[in-house]
């Protein structure tokens, strides 16, 4: 009997070892982790909107990373861990689509912006991008036209005015549009062009012009689940999440318009 007792004792305890080693591995395995490449034009109001994802969905954490559309492209072309790409145009998003990066069947167009110009806010200066071509401008800032989206839509709207190669050499490319408000921020630039949400962080600027939409591409940010992410179902659920009515409000609230609305 005692011989009994003791091997009984040591399946007990065996049982519930291995209760706990699994317990604890499926806890483990409940916390997931989204690693979300975004544009840096909307970065502000991902930040935002995250904070509410985690309180409904306390297991999920939400890792950005945020770029350029065409730096960020290049990430996940080279193989860097990404679950979904936001994206400021749909070009990148597409390059991404022909190399079978994407799971194509989640892509969608989540938000439409508006490009504007902008100066620095206390001065009397009432421009218009016609005149970007005066002397009293001796530099514009857009973003670089082949790795940003903001740059890319910026330039479509000066040829469309035929004012790209009139004011050739007075521009100059940033990174990013943080950048561009920067360069407008500390007068480094004359004049700067961003998109409409970019002016909401900054106190120092402001619109003195606002293109036409028929005279540069339709601003479209598209959203998709990355074909290597580790998380699909997650991911899916995220971008779900992103098109309910409550953040609707917020992506509104920053100036954004939805492509659904």
């Amino acid at each position: 009997m005692i011989i009994n007792r003791r091997k009984f004792i040591v399946f007990i305890l065996a049982i519930l070892t291995t209760a706990c080693t699994d317990f604890n591995s499926s806890k483990k395995q409940s916390k997931i982790n989204l690693t979300i490449s975004v544009a840096s034009s909307v970065q502000d109001v991902m930040k935002d909107i995250r904070v509410l994802y985690r309180k409904e969905n306390p297991n999920v954490y939400v890792d950005y990373n945020f770029g350029s559309s065409g730096s960020l492209q290049q990430q996940i072309e080279q193989g860097a861990p990404t679950d979904i790409f936001l994206s400021a145009a749909p070009k990148q998003m597409d390059a991404l689509q022909r190399k079978e990066l994407l799971l194509t069947e989640t892509r969608q167009d989540l938000l439409k912006n508006r490009v504007v110009l902008i100066v620095l806010k206390d001065t009397n200066n009432n421009a218009t991008f016609e005149s970007l071509n005066n002397a009293e401008f001796k530099k514009v800032v857009l973003g670089d036209p082949g790795s940003v989206p903001a740059g890319q839509y910026g330039k479509e709207v000066l040829s469309f005015l035929e004012l790209y190669k009139k004011i050739d050499s007075k521009l100059v490319f940033g990174k990013n549009t943080r950048q561009i408000l920067f360069y407008v921020e500390t007068g480094n630039a004359d004049a700067g062009l961003v998109y409409k949400t970019d002016v909401r962080i900054s106190d120092k600027v402001k619109i003195v012009d606002t293109a036409p939409e028929n005279c540069h591409s339709p601003i479209i940010y598209p959203i998709s689940v990355i074909k290597q992410s580790k998380h699909p179902e997650e991911a899916k659920k995220f971008i779900e999440f992103l098109f309910s009515e409550k953040v609707k409000y917020i992506f509104k609230n920053y100036g954004f318009s939805l492509v659904k609305d």
